[in-house]
């Protein structure tokens, strides 16, 4: 039995963002999950993730470098050092060139880790049932909260002033534009409406960014192929 669709998200990207970096552009995929996972999910994921993985190591795709540059430049406009902190598709593909492999964080987790390595871009996902109001990217004044665990215990932490972070109307859910996601929203076994946000700079071409949603979104039906999947292309040309 196919679930009811609830009103699908659209992300409010604030005017600064598009100030500090014109050339900012995303697709956000809102989606409700329908019915189990197939019988053999585990392996389709599996293979997309190894797939994947194998482009990294061949120094795909031809954008990956630029891309990630684009993405460190806008990390050092808002004050962050990317060498720390650097953007979470920098960091999952260092992880993979470093151990050649990813352990299974869940099955539409490694689906859009998957995604995240074969274009070089970033994507994050996020438990909507979790979300008080719509995701807002926006520069912080420092004073939102943000859910982390430190030792071992949950803690609260703030952006700097300046910061470009996602927000909702409780606080921060994912630090640095997207290097930290929040404890708060993060996807679960459980999770059953979910949001995806792929977000892209200049240097990675307007049909990379088209034909990377498009393979989240056939990823997700592979797996649950009753669902329901409502796109929203979020760009300041159009």
């Amino acid at each position: 039995m196919c679930c009811m669709l609830s009103a699908p998200i659209t992300p409010v990207i604030d005017p600064a963002i598009h100030a500090l970096r014109p050339d900012f552009r995303a697709v956000s995929l809102t989606v409700t999950l329908a019915g189990p996972a197939v019988a053999d999910a585990d392996a389709i994921v599996a293979e997309t993730l190894a797939r994947a993985i194998g482009q990294v190591q061949a120094g795909g795709p031809d954008w990956a470098v630029a891309h990630l540059d684009d993405w460190r430049a806008a990390f050092r406009a808002f004050g962050a050092k990317p060498a720390r902190t650097p953007s979470s598709a920098e960091a999952l593909r260092k992880r993979v060139i470093r151990d050649g492999a990813l352990p299974p964080a869940g099955l539409a987790v490694d689906l859009y880790n998957a995604v995240s390595l074969a274009f070089a871009i970033p994507v994050g996902g996020e438990d909507l049932e979790a979300y008080q109001g719509a995701p807002r990217l926006i520069r912080a004044t420092g004073t939102e909260a943000f859910d982390v665990m430190k030792d071992g215990t949950p803690a609260i932490e703030t952006p700097e002033p300046g910061e470009v972070v996602w927000c909702d109307d409780a606080g921060v859910t994912c630090r640095r534009w997207n290097w930290r996601q929040g404890l708060r929203t993060r996807l679960t076994a459980d999770s059953r409406r979910l949001w995806f946000i792929l977000e892209a700079l200049g240097s990675m071409p307007d049909t990379a960014l088209a034909a990377a949603g498009a393979a989240l979104a056939d990823g997700l039906m592979r797996i649950w192929p009753s669902s329901i999947i409502v796109r929203h292309d979020l760009d300041p040309r159009n």
